[in-house]
Order: structure tokens, then sequence, then C-alpha cells
């Protein structure tokens, strides 16, 4: 018998944040709610926001030549 092949693992990166004790408890109650979980949600939330600007890259803020240089002179 042949082995299958393994897949090649996709390298995720972790993203922490902080909620309030009333938001947890409003996102467990949603997520009870609907039958779904917590990280299900919060991915369908964001997924307009990052799937779409994977390639285009970030625009370099720019001086324009109105503006005082504060602090060019230290």
């Amino acid at each position: 018998m042949k082995r299958k092949k393994r897949k090649k693992r996709k390298p995720y990166k972790v993203i922490s944040f902080k909620l309030s004790t009333r938001q947890y408890k409003s996102l467990q109650n949603y997520c009870k709610y609907r039958n779904t979980t917590p990280i299900k949600v919060i991915k369908k939330s964001i997924a307009k926001y990052i799937e779409c600007y994977s390639d285009i890259p970030a625009e370099i803020s720019y001086v324009t030549d109105n503006q005082i240089n504060l602090f060019d002179d230290i």
C-alpha cells in the first residue's frame, strides 16, 4: 500500500485582542443563539476587509510642501 502524501501546512499568524466582560458575554450569547463559535463569527465579520488586500502594497504617506517642519532643525 502506498502512503498518502501529507499536505503542506499553511503558515498562520496569531492575532489577539481583549474584550470587556460584557462584550465577551454578548459574543457568547450570540454564538449560542446562532449555533456557531466565536472564532467563526469574528473571521466572518472581518473577511470583507482582509480578503481583497493581500497583494496590494500599503500606501506611502508623504509630506506636502505647505506643512510646517517643526523638528527638522533639531
